[in-house]
């Protein structure tokens, strides 16, 4: 049933939970695991890059990579991959042109008026995707 498991990180600690939850999903359904990281385009991500002093694609990367390195120590296959653009709109259709079964993110679990400001991309990502998708609350 679940063949092929998205896990989309961002690398951030929610990110890092959700890989684990994925990766051993993915070891204990004898899934495939793609990775996929999205390098953030317009205003938001000009607002982050400025305060990080950071370079998105970069970080995108080594999300990537990071989860994918996780997964091969557990003898997990992985494939990653690296878009540009909205995260939540990239992943969603990430699932849709790839064939994946279910779709694995982090949630900061953020309530109240800093989620008002900044919306959710788990939520959005819940709310749009055609395939369940287990989000994963970082404990922090």
């Amino acid at each position: 049933m679940y063949q092929d498991l998205l896990l989309a990180t961002d690398g951030s600690d929610a990110a890092r939970r959700a890989t684990e939850h994925g990766i051993e999903l993915a070891r204990g359904l004898e899934a495939d695991l793609h990775v996929l990281s999205v390098s953030e385009d317009g205003p938001q991500a000009a607002e982050k890059e400025d305060r990080l002093r950071s370079d998105p694609e970069d970080e995108a990367v080594a999300a990537a990579e990071h989860a994918k390195e996780s997964a091969d120590r557990e003898g997990v296959d992985a494939t990653t991959d690296v878009r540009h653009g909205v995260p939540q709109e990239q992943i969603v259709d990430y699932a849709e042109t790839n064939d994946v079964d279910m779709i694995i993110v982090g949630t900061a679990g953020r309530s109240g008026l800093d989620h008002l400001i900044s919306g959710s991309v788990a939520e959005e990502i819940v709310r749009n995707a055609p395939i369940p998708v287990l989000t994963v609350r970082d404990d922090s």
